[in-house]
């Protein structure tokens, strides 16, 4: 006898606004409890120390997280300079100093090294899998962590503003895999003063930014009465807003019966669109499939079940 699902079936995108101190994916178990959801990921962690954007996906939504996941990034930060620690951020141990500190114009001559695609070592105290295990494992036991670099893309460092001669903020834009806090660590390796993030907060994701997220504390107290029920799920954005970037095709009801069956159709007809590569098929507005359009036919890559 199958198991029943605790929580309700929903499907859509939540927008958080990650409060600090708390882990993405405590966040999301919040959010599961809050909406009675079923099922629900994040698209893209965020460290405890950071707040902002956390995209997260309800039900169905989360087979469209790799659309998001490989979307661009923002975030602003703030490095002080003087100390560089060994987790790169404020909660590690200091290991090394300077009394160094850098000028604004010292900065923007360095800035054009950190633009396009670049050479980059991840933190020691990362997510990144060495040997099978995640490096900050290895490294919270002491061990000597190896992180081989990578090729990252930066399509915008740029300085937004310098409160005193210890701290500088940022704002960035850049690619799936960049780490912030290896910017801050290589920007003050560079300037010979080091450099750590002690200020961390992700504006957009994708299509997401943080004009369209909401706060934990908020979703909380829509929660809490019955009446508001509606309140806290009108927060919930369609499942194919994940998918802006792909062209969308219509189509007909046998059609879309055959993709839920995880079978090809094709394209049929005088009016039938000419189109190639990737599209998410509708039937009246509703999200059917994702797939691949070749030679006039479209295989299936995902079905939902809306």
């Amino acid at each position: 006898m199958a198991r029943r699902k605790r929580g309700q079936p929903m499907n859509g995108w939540l927008v958080l606004d990650k409060p600090l101190e708390i882990t993405s994916t405590s966040a999301v178990n919040v959010l599961k409890r809050v909406f009675d959801a079923q099922k629900a990921g994040h698209a893209g962690t965020l460290d405890p120390l950071a707040t902002g954007v956390l995209p997260v996906a309800f039900g169905e939504a989360t087979k469209t997280m790799p659309y998001i996941m490989d979307g661009e990034k923002s975030y602003r930060f703030m490095v002080r300079w003087g100390v560089q620690t060994n987790t790169d951020d404020a909660q590690g141990e200091a290991v090394k100093t300077s009394d160094h500190r850098p000028s604004k114009s010292d900065i923007e001559a360095l800035l054009k090294d950190f633009s396009g695609e670049i050479e980059q070592t991840p933190p020691a105290f990362s997510a990144i899998h060495i040997a099978g295990e995640r490096a900050y494992k290895l490294a919270r036991r002491g061990e000597q962590v190896e992180m081989p670099s990578r090729l990252v893309r930066i399509d915008r460092l740029a300085i937004t503003r310098q409160p005193d001669n210890d701290h500088c903020e940022f704002q960035v834009d850049c690619g799936k895999g960049t780490y912030v806090r290896a910017i801050a660590r290589d920007l003050g390796r560079k300037l010979t003063c080091y450099g750590h993030v002690v200020e961390l907060r992700r504006t957009r994701v994708g299509q997401f930014d943080e004009a369209m997220s909401i706060s934990l504390d908020k979703l909380r107290q829509l929660s809490h009465s019955a009446a508001d029920r509606e309140a806290l799920l009108a927060n919930l954005l369609c499942v194919e807003t994940a998918l802006d970037d792909i062209p969308e095709l219509a189509i007909n009801a046998n059609d879309a019966f055959r993709l839920k069956q995880g079978q090809s159709v094709l394209l049929r007809g005088a009016n039938s669109p000419i189109i190639t590569g990737e599209v998410y098929a509708t039937l009246q507005g509703e999200l059917i499939a994702i797939g691949k359009v070749e030679r006039g036919e479209l295989k299936p890559t995902r079905v939902f079940n809306l």
